[in-house]
């Protein structure tokens, strides 16, 4: 499961310190299920290097994904997609365990590295607090 958004600007801080920073690009999180494969991730690499959400020269919108018009990614990992309420209580069984889903997070980052511009794609296996700015 991913959610990809759209950011003109996005700043990702640690135990008070900055760890990531990207201008105008996505901010992709990324959830991993407990039966996600490595061709699952591979779709999704895909659709988040092409998906079109950015303007063209002329400013049409919808033309261009993040690759063609060479912007950052940043790739949160975010289990929390696939919660579920039981009653009023989130359930998480339907994400992957810890140490798998970590390995599989840092191999998708590798390969969208692989197939991008490895600067460009930021990301990190720890805890983030986020401070998104749309402006």
């Amino acid at each position: 499961c991913v959610c990809v958004c759209v950011w003109f600007h996005f700043v990702s801080p640690v135990e008070g310190r900055l760890v990531s920073e990207i201008g105008k690009g996505l901010c992709v999180l990324v959830g991993i299920a407990e039966d996600d494969t490595k061709e699952d991730l591979d779709y999704v690499l895909r659709k988040v290097l092409n998906v079109r959400v950015f303007e063209d020269d002329k400013g049409k919108m919808w033309t261009r994904g993040v690759q063609q018009a060479g912007l950052d990614i940043l790739c949160v990992s975010q289990f929390t997609l696939y919660a579920k309420l039981k009653g009023n209580k989130p359930d998480f069984h339907l994400a992957m365990g810890g140490p798998r889903a970590k390995e599989m997070y840092m191999a998708f980052l590798d390969s969208l590295r692989s197939a991008y511009v490895a600067e460009r794609v930021k990301g990190r296996g720890k805890t983030l607090n986020l401070s998104l700015s749309l402006s």
